[in-house]
């Protein structure tokens, strides 16, 4: 397919933007590479990221980072597990008015931002972490039945300890669905410690300076729709999520074996957004199955529920998920 002059800047311009993000980022966040490139494809998007991993990986500086580079307002909510969905949200206060009589107004939580950092979300009760259901999907907040609508772009970034750590609550099934993807932040290299060493204990420190605007990251999404995909590749996305379900003709052994829920349609969705970022990032204007296969873990991991085998064997959705992608034929891509 021929592209004309000026799509073909755009996709240059997109990748250079890109590009610049991630490199202002990485001033201050030492590798991660793959965890930032994930975070910036969510973003761009347009859906939120849960990044998991023990304290003190940089999961909170990864994000007042990215806030920074994009100059975007930013707001930090700290979970705790007497924190309110009003703590969030915000509430109708009664003032007076000049007239010496009473109403009702709308006090803004700290939810009305554009980047919204969510520490430690597992720590708060099912109830508080639900809260953030209308906003993450619909963009809005519902008060008194008046809707709020939040500031474009939106993107929250989520971050949680691993399950296994006292004091945390899992996540709702249907918030996990919100979120585009779910990263693992890995404990850094014995280099990467290195020089996390040289910025912090030998040196005033790094910061990032504003290099993408929020209207260019809603330019950079609209763009990243525009890339095609053919018949053949989006049937082989659905024939990967198909077999996630157990119940499904397509499933795969370990599917059948150890999962009681398949991912949703949103992880299809999410999984064909990513890829066409992924695409253009590879300088092509079409997305090929490796560009599905790329981004099938990290939106798919959350999204799958392993059963009661699956969870005393110790298997991860992760593993499962390897062999759906290396267990699909093409010839299968027609029966999805």
């Amino acid at each position: 397919m021929s592209m004309s002059d000026d799509l073909k800047q755009m996709l240059d311009q997109f990748r250079s933007d890109f590009d610049r993000l991630r490199s202002e980022i990485s001033k201050v966040i030492v590798g991660q590479q793959e965890i930032l490139d994930d975070t910036l494809t969510a973003l761009i998007a347009g859906g939120h990221v849960l990044l998991e991993g023990v304290p003190g990986l940089g999961k909170t500086l990864t994000v007042r980072t990215l806030a920074n580079a994009l100059d975007l307002e930013f707001q930090r909510i700290q979970f705790t597990p007497d924190l309110m969905p009003a703590d969030l949200i915000g509430t109708n206060v009664v003032i007076e008015t000049p007239d010496g009589g009473r109403e009702f107004e709308f006090q803004k939580g700290p939810l009305f931002a554009n980047i919204l950092l969510a520490d430690e979300i597992n720590r708060a009760t099912p109830k508080t972490q639900s809260a953030l259901l209308e906003c993450m999907q619909e963009h809005s907040v519902t008060i008194a039945g008046t809707t709020h609508v939040l500031t474009k772009p939106f993107f929250v970034m989520a971050t949680q300890n691993p399950l296994e750590m006292e004091g945390t609550y899992p996540l709702p099934e249907a918030q996990l669905d919100r979120f585009f993807c779910k990263l693992l932040v890995p404990y850094p290299t014995a280099a990467d410690l290195e020089t996390i060493l040289d910025r912090t204990t030998e040196s005033s420190g790094f910061s990032a300076d504003s290099v993408v605007t929020g209207d260019r990251i809603i330019e950079m999404s609209a763009l990243s729709r525009q890339i095609p995909i053919s018949d053949e590749v989006r049937r082989y996305g659905i024939a990967l999520v198909l077999a996630t379900h157990p119940d499904h003709e397509m499933a795969a052994d370990a599917t059948k074996q150890f999962v009681r829920y398949g991912a949703s349609p949103r992880g299809l969705q999410a999984m064909i957004l990513g890829a066409k970022i992924k695409a253009i990032l590879d300088s092509r204007y079409h997305v090929a199955r490796e560009d599905l296969q790329e981004m099938a873990i990290p939106v798919l991991r959350h999204r799958m529920i392993l059963n009661f085998e699956g969870q005393a064997e110790g298997i991860g959705t992760d593993d499962v998920l390897r062999q759906i992608i290396a267990g699909i034929p093409k010839d299968a891509l027609a029966a999805a």
